[in-house]
């Protein structure tokens, strides 16, 4: 499990940190949050969504904390994470993380081509791109009102699809821009382009790990509910083959 937090750690641009201290690494969970001197006294910088910091101590409802650049002071908790999300096609279940620590895990439902990296739009005419893609993605919105019960949508398509999108005549020049620019920001990525989009984590799964859906992954309502309160706009997702 080491293994899979420090392939997380490269999705938060730490790639020099040392193993030991993957144990203390949380992220801002908020859009933004003040470091404080003092706990609720002396803010003198925002910190950013997924922006990583290295707790130090517990002090009520703060947290003392240490970012990457080594500025030092207080974070009100719950504005911090250490949340993240692992699918394995192969194994067709989704796995629930906090740090290094396995914390739940659920069999989920995948797409229609269950063996192949999503590559651009399926149909019904061609339901074989009907896939659920691989790589690191964010959680760019929940949908509490899905009609596939409740929703998390990620952010595919992402910028590195946009690049091959692009490379491959796929996508405009304009759609890749957009599509990058809401990366950087934490924000949905268009949807409607040839690459596809709506990827979620959504309700409504059998619990039977078969493949039905048009490339997203799907939960049994229950087992939805038992994350919808961990996860938050930018908690990371990896999915694996």
């Amino acid at each position: 499990m080491m293994g899979i937090w420090l392939g997380m750690l490269l999705v938060l641009n730490l790639r020099a940190i040392a193993p030991d201290s993957a144990l203390t690494l949380y992220y801002v969970a908020a859009e933004q949050t003040l470091l404080h001197a003092q706990p609720g006294e002396g803010a003198y910088l925002m910190l950013h969504r997924r922006e990583p910091v290295h707790v130090l101590d517990r002090v009520g409802l703060w947290w003392r904390v240490r970012t990457q650049d080594g500025a030092e002071g207080y974070v009100v908790a719950h504005d911090l994470s250490n949340v993240w999300l692992r699918v394995s096609k192969r194994q067709r279940r989704l796995f629930v993380y906090r740090g290094t620590r396995l914390v739940r895990s659920f069999p989920v439902d995948l797409g229609t081509n269950p063996f192949s990296d999503k590559t651009r739009r399926g149909s019904v005419a061609s339901p074989d791109d009907w896939r659920t893609p691989e790589g690191v993605f964010y959680v760019a919105a929940k949908n509490a009102r899905s009609q596939y019960y409740k929703a998390l949508v990620l952010n595919y398509p992402t910028a590195d699809d946009a690049l091959r999108g692009l490379r491959e005549g796929l996508i405009s020049e304009a759609e890749y821009r957009a599509i990058v620019e809401a990366e950087a920001h934490f924000r949905m990525p268009p949807m409607n382009t040839a690459l596809g989009g709506w990827i979620e984590i959504h309700g409504d799964g059998t619990g039977q790990q078969v493949t039905w859906t048009q490339g997203c992954v799907a939960l049994r309502n229950e087992d939805l509910d038992a994350i919808w309160p961990l996860v938050v706009v930018g908690t990371p997702v990896l999915i694996e083959p």
